[in-house]
């Protein structure tokens, strides 16, 4: 879009869900920006998204399986609580039992509130959930 010169439409005040943390320690970029899979449940993306509704936001924080592209995962809040994006890949580890041997989930840089967890990590040997704010 940026190169055709597009843009969306934009109503009201933009709102912010998520702001870069300079000052925090980020994990290594362990998909360096290519977002291919060569099988199910090797790379998962995650993200969070909002949306205005009568009564106010809905926020939603969703996992997808970036070979299939299918939502493994998601939460829907009507606050942007800290765990809304741990909720949603628990969901995701839940549904998806099974081998999840070199599975990485890469998410944004943003920081919700005090969330400072990691923002990526690999599944623990044999699948399960393991520690899932740990480094990889």
């Amino acid at each position: 879009m940026r190169e055709l010169g597009l843009s969306g439409v934009v109503r009201g005040k933009p709102k912010r869900t998520t702001v870069p943390d300079e000052s925090a320690p980020r994990p290594a970029d362990l998909v360096e920006r290519d977002f291919r899979a060569p099988a199910p449940n090797r790379l998962w993306v995650a993200d969070l998204t909002y949306v205005r509704t009568r009564s106010g936001f809905a926020y939603v924080a969703f996992i997808i399986d970036v070979y299939s592209r299918r939502i493994v995962g998601w939460q829907a809040s009507r606050s942007l609580r800290t765990d809304l994006a741990l909720d949603a890949l628990e969901q995701a580890l839940c549904a998806r039992k099974g081998l999840l041997d070199g599975l990485i989930h890469h998410s944004d840089r943003g920081v919700q509130g005090e969330f400072k967890e990691s923002s990526q990590h690999r599944a623990p040997r044999g699948g399960g959930r393991g520690d899932l704010g740990g480094q990889p």
